[in-house]
């Protein structure tokens, strides 16, 4: 069983990539994220999981990170009828903030999960309710995204701006986090974060 690879990129895709490992090419599925920042030429490490499939045969599944192919794992044997493709759609959308979906899971806030992740009501109370008592033991990287709106409250009237425009709300909180990392905050006139937002969500 292939635990671990270590090669060189030889192709991107848009959720995967081909790594060149002693001259043995590996097509292996990539959360979004993870694909997106590999290059051609790049020597890049996973951990992989395998999953057999009655269609395509032995499918490999990567991870930058031990701790995502651990949640990968848990969302693929806690919650009913979840394959390693499915598993692998929520994984995306948690990856967004891996601590912030941690706590949304914990308080049993379905309205960060819909709000923020882009999960429907359905599939949020499903993700609540088979992981609720699971999380304690999932190892947590990195610190909570998820702070705009909490440290400058009148934000919110940039996302029922963005709204009105179209943008759906997981859509504006992440242009707003993006900002947030750059450094675009609470001092900014609403008019110029609306702009910049609108920069960002055009990408």
């Amino acid at each position: 069983m292939i635990a671990y690879l270590k090669g060189e990129i030889l192709e991107v895709k848009e959720d995967g990539a081909v790594i060149l490992c002693n001259g043995v090419g590996y097509d292996v599925n990539l959360a979004h994220p993870s694909a997106q920042e590999l290059t051609v030429g790049q020597q890049a490490a996973f951990y992989v999981a395998e999953s057999i499939s009655p269609y395509d045969g032995t499918v490999l599944y990567g991870f930058t990170h031990k701790e995502d192919k651990d949640l990968w794992m848990l969302f693929k044997t806690a919650i009913p009828n979840t394959g390693p493709k499915k598993a692998m759609e929520f994984l995306n959308k948690a990856l967004r903030s891996v601590a912030d979906f941690h706590q949304a899971i914990l308080k049993r806030d379905p309205k960060i999960l819909t709000g923020i992740f882009g999960f429907t009501s359905k599939t949020a109370e499903k993700l609540i309710n088979s992981l609720k008592d699971k999380m304690d033991a999932v190892t947590v990287q990195g610190e909570s995204k998820i702070k705009v709106l909490d440290e400058a409250p009148y934000l919110s009237h940039v996302q029922e701006a963005l709204g009105a425009l179209g943008y759906s709300a997981a859509e504006s909180r992440r242009a707003l986090d993006t900002l947030h990392t750059q450094g675009i905050g609470p001092n900014e006139k609403i008019e110029t974060i609306i702009k910049e937002a609108l920069r960002v969500l055009k990408k």
